[in-house]
């Protein structure tokens, strides 16, 4: 089977076209006319996901994150950039991400943020041409205060700690939510009506919101993992004969202790 007939089909799901500017979404190593017979799918391309796709004999990685974002000055196996590149090649390895273009699209990356915390009438938050867009909103069956709001979100995500602006009493119903680092929609997010802002990467001056606004940083990785799962679903559903290696543990980027 060629790369492309499996690119094809998460690309059916979430357009490359759909991508930000800045973004590196597609092929980073290898070719859509490459033979391919099975492939690991992950958030991050790292060191030790490509010495597993190695182990397993996939010749196919599949990422969130792009390997690739900015110009490489050389390719050298001392360091993490350079040894992922040497290594995937001289396997001869696809290496494809799908980034914010799974990002934009709403069953994507923050629509299965609100899946996780069982949200209603789910929407866009900031909307692109074709009804795409970036965030997302959506209801809770019930206010509930902001401090218990945040308990809630720990449990959902199974979080070992959060960071939120001070809980001023305010009661929760309509929540904003941006997978990864979405610090740049939090204006849009309080334009929506949103009592509360769920997303990653959040700078310190920014807890300090206007009028007991609630928000929440519950990590990068946390707030995109279960994409993962999402791209796993979608070449199993469609392409049932096509082996498929989910690596979820062991591949996070920070560590906590």
């Amino acid at each position: 089977m060629k790369a492309k007939e499996i690119t094809s089909v998460i690309e059916e799901f979430a357009p490359l076209a759909y991508q930000e500017k800045w973004d590196n979404s597609g092929y980073c190593i290898g070719s859509p006319e490459q033979e391919v017979h099975s492939a690991v799918v992950a958030l991050d391309c790292t060191p030790y996901l490509v010495d597993q796709a190695v182990e397993m004999g996939a010749d196919m990685i599949i990422t969130h994150h792009p390997l690739i974002f900015g110009g490489v000055a050389k390719i050298s196996p001392q360091t993490n950039l350079g040894y992922m590149i040497y290594k995937a090649i001289q396997h001869n390895i696809v290496v494809y991400s799908s980034h914010t273009n799974m990002d934009k699209v709403i069953e994507g990356v923050s629509g299965l943020m609100a899946a996780r915390l069982g949200l209603k009438d789910v929407e866009v938050l900031v909307k692109g041409e074709h009804g795409e867009g970036l965030g997302v909103t959506g209801w809770l069956e019930e206010a509930v205060e902001d401090r218990d709001f945040a308990r809630i979100v720990k449990e959902k995500f199974s979080l070992r700690q959060m960071r939120c602006s001070i809980p001023a009493g305010r009661m929760i119903r309509k929540v904003a939510l941006c997978g990864g680092s979405g610090k740049s929609l939090i204006r849009d997010a309080v334009a929506s009506g949103a009592d509360a802002y769920i997303t990653g990467d959040i700078s310190y001056h920014e807890f300090m919101t206007e009028n007991g606004f609630f928000l929440m940083d519950i990590g990068h990785y946390e707030g995109e993992i279960d994409i993962v799962e999402r791209i796993s679903d979608i070449l199993k559903e469609k392409i049932p004969t096509f082996a498929v290696h989910v690596i979820r543990e062991n591949n996070h980027l920070v560590y906590y202790i």
